[in-house]
């Protein structure tokens, strides 16, 4: 896909690429249909650009949820395996200073803002579970709770042996198989 965002192609892509996906996972939004999510799309740039960024990394961005109260729609990454493109990163810029060699590229948070997209928490990785199978052979980082952080851990979850499993690692750390899911809300 092209990396433009403001080509009117791009974005047209973008969108067949969204719906075909939405029309192929009906399990994951059962009861809702395009139409309602694409006109929301089509008024809000910034979350095209998000939505872009998330395919572009390997996210396969897809609707898991509605917020009936905001009207909202909630986009996540539903690639299989943690996002290609996100992964061998530290958890934030404070992991990423700490590290005086063998540095990353750079780090989760600071990526998942850039993008315009929220860190999955415990909790919603743990629903989006609940709609699929997803890091059977990576993990995700998530967004760790401010004292965990401050003794320098970060909290990352997988599935193994049909369970999902939070664990701990300094936050400096960084591995091939380690990236993060983000959620848009449009």
């Amino acid at each position: 896909m092209k990396r433009n965002e403001e080509d009117p192609g791009v974005s047209n892509e973008l969108l067949a690429s969204l719906r075909d996906r939405f029309a192929k996972n009906m399990q994951r939004h059962r009861g809702h249909s395009w139409e309602p999510v694409m006109a929301r799309l089509q008024s809000n740039p910034a979350a095209l650009r998000s939505l872009l960024a998330m395919e572009s990394s390997g996210g396969e961005p897809d609707v898991i949820d509605h917020d009936k109260a905001s009207g909202q729609y909630l986009f996540c990454d539903c690639s299989p395996e943690s996002p290609a493109g996100r992964r061998s990163l530290c958890y934030d810029q404070d992991a990423l200073d700490a590290r005086k060699e063998n540095r990353p590229a750079g780090s989760v948070v600071e990526a998942a803002a850039a993008m315009g997209i929220e860190l999955l928490d415990e909790a919603r990785y743990r629903a989006l579970q609940q709609l699929g199978e997803f890091d059977l052979k990576t993990s995700s980082w998530v967004a760790t709770p401010r004292d965990v952080r401050a003794l320098g851990g970060a909290l990352f979850c997988d599935r193994r042996y049909g369970r999902v499993f939070v664990y701990h690692n300094g936050a400096q750390s960084y591995y091939a198989a380690r990236g993060f899911r983000g959620l848009l809300r449009v």
